[in-house]
Formats: structure tokens, C-alpha cells, sequence
């Protein structure tokens, strides 16, 4: 705050000085009285601003929840997309809501309702690995009597960082050893790779793969994040390494496929997804088949288990994978259903 020049004494002042005095101090006030309403408007205004935030983040709440029970149904694919607009424009309220400075609280001033309502903190994973780092004072003795200073205790607080990935080169390093009396060369045979003569590891094989169709990360973004640590990595060796792992996990999806296949009944669904057309300059049609074997709700051990497979045209994923469970009859069944399609029915 600004220091205020100390007052003449008023008692040796003439009365024209006395009055330019109190004249002087009179608009001082009003100036200041003004600066306070100015200030009180504003802290008002971004209140309000706050408030309508706070509810449209409570409604989009609301709403979201809403569409997440009625996910499940005919239109479920377009309800996701709602969702994911919806928790965009959450996510943009809510960042906007917190980049707005804190409010100084004035006399008269009422916390707008649901303001600074947070969720509650919970407890940082136990399972993470903890870095302690001691932070001790600069005295080393006693700021007022020199004496020597004893440990009394601690105070403890967490943060939660963020480790950035890193890449890194495994040597394999494989030393020749030679008789002393033959010359016979003795050397250990070179360790498998998941992909022949490829240079990923089978850590970053999986990040790729969970990046792709776990995260939604395409091949040519990953190729730019690499590239921004260093790692140039082009995009067809990555779809190089896609290929590779998909003939690597081709028999872990023969045997899930078995196992669900096997079931007593099995739950099927198909969903129209546009897929690209090279050479068309258009998307078409594909169908994404979903098959299900859960028989937990009737009280049975056995794991659950999904194939999905994606058909080009309509249906021709189906028959390859029934046609062994259900013989003849899965060509029936797929006409049937293509025929319920053209009359507007959905399996």
C-alpha cells in the first residue's frame, strides 16, 4: 500500500490552506471510493461468470451420465460420439474455470453457489514408486541463540509426477571364445526377436500396437511424437511391425476364437462402420461382428471371451466363423438375417 504524507498541524494552518486540506482529501476518497466500486463490479461479474460455468458443468455432468445409461442399444455408436463431444466441452469449461484468477473476497461479498466446489482429493496410488527428497533448512545452528540444532520431526507432503518415456538401445553382446589347443571358435547362438531381423523389442512392439488401437494414435502421428524425442522411426516400419505382431498374436486370436466359439449359446451382434475405399475417393460400408460368450450371470466359471471381426461386405464374417458351429444351417441363417435388413430388422 501507498504511504500516506503526514498531516500538517491543522492548528497553525490558515483557513484557505485548512480548506484546500480537506478539499484535497475529499476527492482523494472519491477516487478511492470509485476504484472500490469498479473493483467490486468486476470480482461481481466474474462471479456470475463462474456460477454459469459451474451449472453448465453440473448439467453436462448430468447429461453425460444420462447417455451413458442409455449407451446400450441400436444407436450406441452415436450416443459415444455425443459423449465425447460432451466430456470435450466439459473438459474446455472446466480448464477455463480454472485458468480464471481467484477472486479477492470483498466486505458484502457472497460466494456465488457451487463455486470452488471441488472433487474431493483422494490418496496418491501406493503402488507407485516414491522418490523421497529432504529438503533441509539453511541454518545449520540456531537463528537466535546459535545453539546446535536436533531432529524434533518431519512434515511430509506428496506430488504426483510425470516420468516422460524414454527410449532406450539393448546390446547384445555375444563374446567369441577360442580353444587354446584346437582353435575351435565357441560363440551363444543370437537371441529370437519378435519380428526377424527387426530392431524392436517386444516392450515397444506393445506400445506401438496399444498406441494404434488402444489410444487412437494412427502410425503417422506416433512417427511425429518420436521424432520429437529424437527417434526417427518412418511410417512404414512401423506399419512394418504392425504386421509382424498381428502374425505373432494370429495364434492368441485362434485360440480366444475357439474358446468363445465353444460356448452353449453365443450372443452376436454386427455394427455398420464406414471404412475407406482406396482408389474411390469415398468411404463404404463395412460390418464390425461382435461375439460374445459370458455365462456368468447363470452362474457358470468359465471366462468370458469377445471376437470381433470385421467384414468388407455385409455378412461374410459371419459365415466363416459359424459355419463350423452351426453347418448347413448358417447360410439359412445368414439370408434370414440379410433379408430382416432389407425390411428394416436388426439382428
Amino acid at each position: 500500500m501507498t504511504a500516506h504524507p503526514a498531516l500538517p498541524n491543522l492548528d497553525t494552518l490558515p483557513p484557505e490552506a485548512l480548506k484546500a486540506l480537506i478539499c484535497a482529501q475529499q476527492q482523494t476518497l472519491t477516487v478511492q471510493a470509485e476504484e472500490i466500486r469498479a473493483q467490486r463490479e468486476r470480482l461481481h461479474s466474474q462471479d456470475e461468470q463462474l456460477a454459469d460455468r459451474q451449472a453448465e458443468i453440473e448439467r453436462l455432468q448430468l447429461l453425460i451420465a444420462k447417455l451413458r445409461r442409455m449407451q446400450f442399444g441400436r444407436r450406441s455408436e452415436k450416443l459415444e460420439r455425443q459423449i465425447e463431444q460432451l466430456e470435450l466441452q466439459l473438459d474446455e469449461l472446466a480448464t477455463a474455470r480454472a485458468e480464471q484468477p481467484a477472486a479477492s473476497p470483498t466486505p458484502g461479498a457472497t460466494a456465488p453457489a457451487g463455486n470452488g466446489r471441488k472433487p474431493r482429493r483422494r490418496p496418491l496410488p501406493g503402488h507407485l514408486p516414491r522418490q523421497k527428497r529432504t529438503i533441509l533448512p539453511k541454518e545449520t545452528a540456531c537463528p537466535d541463540c546459535g545453539g546446535e540444532l536436533k531432529a524434533l520431526g518431519e512434515d511430509v507432503s506428496e506430488i504426483l509426477e510425470y516420468v516422460p518415456a524414454h527410449f532406450q538401445v539393448i546390446q547384445q553382446v555375444r563374446p567369441k571364445l577360442a580353444c587354446t589347443h584346437c582353435d575351435k571358435i565357441v560363440q551363444a547362438e543370437a537371441p529370437s526377436r519378435p519380428i526377424a531381423r527387426g530392431l524392436a523389442g517386444p516392450g515397444l512392439l506393445a506400445h506401438v500396437l496399444v498406441s494404434k488401437y488402444c489410444d487412437h494414435l494412427p502410425l503417422y502421428r506416433q512417427e511425429e511424437i518420436y521424432a520429437r524425442i529424437g527417434v526417427e522411426l518412418e511410417r512404414t516400419t512401423l506399419a512394418d511391425w504392425v504386421g509382424g505382431a498381428s502374425q505373432l498374436l494370429a495364434p492368441l486370436v485362434e485360440a480366444l476364437r475357439r474358446h468363445v466359439m465353444g460356448a452353449a449359446k453365443l450372443p452376436a451382434d454386427d455394427t455398420p462402420v464406414p471404412v475407406l475405399a482406396p482408389g474411390l475417393g469415398r468411404t463404404k460400408t463395412a460390418r464390425l461382428w461382435t461375439y460374445v460368450r459370458d455365462d456368468r450371470p447363470a452362474g457358470d466359471a468359465t471366462p468370458p471371451g469377445v471376437v470381433r471381426v470385421l467384414a468388407r461386405s455385409q455378412g461374410r464374417a459371419s459365415p466363416s466363423l459359424l459355419a463350423p458351429r452351426l453347418g448347413h444351417a448358417a447360410g439359412g441363417w445368414l439370408r434370414g438375417v440379410r433379408q430382416g435388413e432389407r425390411n428394416g430388422v436388426h439382428s
